[in-house]
């Protein structure tokens, strides 16, 4: 076939134009098929990343929740004991007040407690009381002391008001002078406050304090074997039995000094 032919060249002509601006739409098309792909895919990307942002937020919520509910509980179960501990404190505050007020009032109380001491062993009966008011003094020229420290002197003072009330509940026997018309040495038995007695060493002769006499009644017969009995007892030579004597003071009466409130 000729292409010579003028109208067959115009339709050749046309229809390469027609490819070639096909091929040239083609192309377009691809190219914005690409384009719109791309922007697909990092349009997918940024929903991605942000869907992983959010999963990471809720984590990091859902754990602030949880920590959240367990310091509640924890407070919760803390607020008794801060209670406890808070009314433990207050106690300690009102003790250490207390404590200052008495220690500034310690002086004065201990002097009297000493004037106390010393009425006590004066109108008690009269047993080793040589002993007994040489404590006393001793403690007056404690109180004076001012090199001495408070707590030293509490110490002492509350061991001497202890050996007194200690007299009240013991057995006790020794040997000592009887102050008399002439001084002679007899054995003595005490039983705490109630009765106090003496026995010559021969054991024929015996007394009882009376504390209303202020003086000594004598004791024969049964009373002087009882007596020995008590004396072997208070020195663990026998074993402790009931004793059958007189009473030196009544027993309401035993363990209070004269003038004083028990």
């Amino acid at each position: 076939m000729s292409y010579h032919h003028p109208r067959l060249r115009l339709a050749v002509a046309g229809l390469a134009l027609l490819v070639a601006g096909t091929a040239a739409a083609q192309s377009t098309v691809r190219d914005e098929a690409l384009d719109a792909q791309r922007t697909q895919a990092e349009l997918q990307a940024r929903i991605d990343n942000a869907d992983e942002a959010v999963r990471d937020k809720l984590q990091v919520l859902r754990q602030a929740r949880e920590e959240t509910r367990r310091l509640s509980d924890y407070n919760a179960e803390l607020a008794p004991l801060v209670e406890r501990q808070a009314e433990t404190l207050a106690r300690r505050d009102e003790a250490l007040s207390t404590l200052s007020a008495t220690r500034e009032a310690l002086p004065g109380l201990m002097r009297d407690m000493v004037e106390r001491l010393r009425a006590w062993v004066e109108h008690d009966m009269p047993f080793l009381q040589d002993e007994r008011l040489a404590r006393v003094e001793s403690l007056e020229r404690l109180l004076a002391d001012p090199e001495t420290s408070r707590d030293e002197k509490l110490s002492r003072m509350l061991a001497a008001w202890r050996a007194e009330l200690d007299y009240g509940r013991e057995i006790d026997a020794w040997r000592g002078e009887l102050a008399g018309d002439s001084s002679r040495e007899v054995d003595y038995l005490r039983l705490g406050r109630v009765g106090w007695y003496y026995l010559t060493p021969d054991g024929h002769r015996g007394g009882v304090w009376k504390a209303e006499q202020g003086d000594w009644q004598p004791l024969e017969g049964a009373a002087l074997a009882e007596v020995r009995k008590g004396l072997a007892i208070a020195r663990e030579r026998r074993a402790p039995a009931l004793l059958e004597l007189p009473v030196s003071q009544p027993v309401s009466a035993s363990e209070t000094p004269a003038g004083e409130d028990a």
